[in-house]
């Protein structure tokens, strides 16, 4: 018998809903909320500029400033001024925000102890699936598309 999508979008949600609670609930033995820590790992993939943070988060930018303050009040983060537009501030981890987010993802000890049940083989097996499906859901999700 074979698998059909709805099975697997089933599966999919309920790793990703567990993956989130287990982060939601570590993140605030942080001092983070979700969203700060949701933030936080956008910032440390890479340089944001705040639009991109509020479109990310679905939500209105000016939500988007007390969190970045929040976050640059403990100097896990900061603003910069746009390279080409100065009025565009870019979000950017500090080391210190790199450390904490690391923090956070060490004590996930829900999700450690599941990927656990995988050997080396299925784990490089599941990174290579969805590594593959990773590029059409960001596509998917991306700001502006319909």
């Amino acid at each position: 018998m074979s698998t059909s999508k709805a099975e697997l979008m089933d599966v999919i949600a309920a790793v990703g809903g567990a993956y989130y609670q287990d982060f939601a609930v570590v993140a605030a033995r942080h001092g983070l909320t979700p969203v700060q820590a949701k933030v936080l790992g956008a910032a440390v993939r890479g340089p944001l500029p705040m639009r991109a943070v509020a479109e990310a988060l679905v939500c209105d930018a000016s939500n988007v400033t007390g969190i970045v303050d929040r976050l640059e009040s403990r100097g896990l983060v900061r603003r910069e001024p746009g390279p080409q537009d100065r009025r565009i501030k870019i979000v950017t981890a500090t080391e210190e925000g790199r450390a904490a987010l690391l923090a956070v993802r060490e004590d996930m000890q829900v999700v450690h102890d599941a990927l656990d049940l995988l050997d080396e083989s299925e784990r490089d097996q599941l990174h290579g699936i969805l590594q593959k499906l990773l590029p059409e859901l960001s596509r998917a999700t991306a700001p502006g598309r319909v």
